[in-house]
C-alpha cells in the first residue's frame, strides 16, 4: 500500500499548490517553459529503449558478454562494469535500472553465479556514472539548460568527477566481492533471436543515436527521430508491441509533480532558507559543503527534489557541477534517493533477489563517503580553483 501512497499524494499537493495560488500561474507558465522538452525527451528516450529491449538489442549484448567473459567472473564482471557505464551515461541511469538489471541477473543464474555482485553492481554505477553526459540524468539536462553548455562543454567541466564515480565504486566492489570474482563460470550458447530485422534495425538505430545524442543537436531531436523509426518498423513487424504503456506516465507525474512543489516552495522563499546550508563560494571547503548539501537531500527526499530545491543556490558552473556532483554520486543509502534505486528494486523484487536494505544503506555510506568528496576535489583540481 505505501507504494503507492507517494505517487497518489504528490499530484494532488501539485494541483493544491497551484489552484491556491502558492504557485502563481505566470510561475507555472515560466516553469512550463523550461522543461516541457527535458519532459519530451525522457518520454522519447523511455519508448526508444523500451523497443531496444524488445527488439532484443540488450539480450544480444549480454549473450556476447557471456562469450567474452571467456568463463572468468572477473572479466565478466568487467563487462557488465562496461555495460552499465555505457548504458547510463547514453541512455540515462533509469535505462539501465530497468533494463539492464533484470538482463545481469539472468545472465548470472545462466553461468550459475550468485546475482547480488552483478545486481548491486548496476545500481550503484547507474547512479554514480550518470554525471558524464547532460543525457546521464534528468538533473544534469536541467543543469545543462541553467548554464547553457553544449554537450561538450558540460564533459569538460565534470569529466574528472564523472572518472571518480565510475571508478572508486568498482575499486569497492571489486574488494566487497573479491572471493566470488575469483571463480570460473560455464558459458552457455546464445538462443537466434526472434525477429533478426527487429534486431538489425534496433541494432542500427543505437549505433547512430549514441553520437547523436552528443552532437550539439538539442537532444529531444534525435531521440524523438529514433523513437518514430522504431515505431514504424514495429509498427511493420510486431505491431502489438506497440502500446500506451511505453510511455512513462507514472514518473512523468511524479516529475512534473515535484517541478511545481519544489518551484513553489521557490516562490514562496525556500531559497533564502537553505542559503545557510548551500553556503557560498568556490573554495574547496565551499564546494564540499554544498555536494554534501546535495547528497543528505537526495537520500533524504530524493534527487530531483533536493537539485531543483538547491539549484539557486549554485549560482555558478562549478558551484552546479559540485551540486551534480551530490545528487548523482550521492543517492546510495536510502532506496527512494533516486527513481533508479527505487526502479532497480522493484526490478529484482520481481526476479526474486532479495535485498537487505540496511546492507545496501551501510555499504551505500561507506561509497558515499569516499567517492563524493574525492569527486569535489577532483573537479576543483581539474577547474584550477585557487
Amino acid at each position: 500500500m505505501r507504494r503507492y501512497l507517494l505517487p497518489a499524494l504528490l499530484p494532488g499537493a501539485a494541483v493544491l499548490v497551484v489552484v491556491s495560488g502558492i504557485l502563481p500561474l505566470a510561475g507555472l507558465a515560466e516553469l512550463w517553459e523550461r522543461v516541457w522538452h527535458i519532459l519530451l525527451f525522457v518520454t522519447a528516450m523511455t519508448v526508444v529503449t523500451e523497443l531496444l529491449f524488445a527488439a532484443g538489442v540488450f539480450e544480444r549484448l549480454t549473450t556476447f558478454i557471456s562469450r567474452w567473459g571467456r568463463g572468468s567472473v572477473r572479466l565478466l564482471w568487467l563487462l557488465v562494469v562496461g555495460l552499465a557505464v555505457l548504458s547510463t551515461v547514453f541512455l540515462s541511469l533509469d535505462t539501465t535500472a530497468v533494463l539492464i538489471t533484470p538482463l545481469v541477473v539472468l545472465l548470472a543464474r545462466h553461468a550459475g553465479l550468485p546475482p547480488l555482485p552483478f545486481a548491486l553492481t548496476v545500481v550503484w554505477l547507474a547512479n554514480t556514472a550518470s554525471l558524464l553526459l547532460p543525457v546521464s540524468n534528468l538533473t544534469n539536462l536541467l543543469a545543462q539548460q541553467e548554464i547553457g553548455y553544449t554537450p561538450w562543454e558540460f564533459v569538460q567541466l565534470l569529466w574528472a568527477p564523472a572518472a571518480v564515480g565510475i571508478l572508486v565504486p568498482c575499486l569497492l566492489l571489486a574488494l566487497l566481492f573479491r572471493g566470488p570474482l575469483r571463480a570460473r563460470y560455464l558459458r552457455q550458447p546464445g538462443t537466434p533471436p526472434e525477429d533478426r530485422v527487429l534486431l538489425g534495425a534496433g541494432s542500427l538505430v543505437l549505433v547512430l543515436l549514441l553520437p547523436a545524442l552528443v552532437s550539439g543537436l538539442p537532444v529531444v531531436i534525435p531521440a524523438a527521430v529514433a523513437g518514430l523509426l522504431l515505431i514504424g518498423v514495429f509498427a511493420a513487424r510486431s505491431p502489438a508491441t506497440l502500446s500506451f504503456r511505453l510511455v512513462p506516465w507514472q514518473p512523468l507525474l511524479l516529475a512534473m509533480s515535484l517541478f511545481v512543489l519544489v518551484e513553489a516552495g521557490h516562490a514562496q522563499g525556500l531559497s533564502d532558507a537553505l542559503q545557510p546550508v548551500a553556503g557560498t563560494g568556490e573554495s574547496l571547503p565551499d564546494l564540499l559543503q554544498l555536494a554534501a548539501a546535495g547528497t543528505f537531500g537526495a537520500n533524504a527526499v530524493n534527487n530531483l527534489p533536493a537539485y531543483l530545491a538547491l539549484e539557486p543556490a549554485a549560482d555558478s558552473p562549478v558551484r552546479l557541477a559540485a551540486l551534480l556532483i551530490g545528487v548523482n554520486l550521492g543517492p546510495l543509502i536510502s532506496p527512494w534517493a533516486s527513481l533508479a534505486t527505487l526502479l532497480w528494486a522493484d526490478r529484482l523484487r520481481g526476479l526474486g533477489v532479495p535485498v537487505s536494505w540496511p546492507g545496501f544503506a551501510v555499504a551505500g555510506l561507506v561509497v558515499v563517503a569516499l567517492t563524493v568528496p574525492l569527486a569535489v576535489a577532483a573537479l576543483w583540481l581539474a577547474s584550477g580553483m585557487p
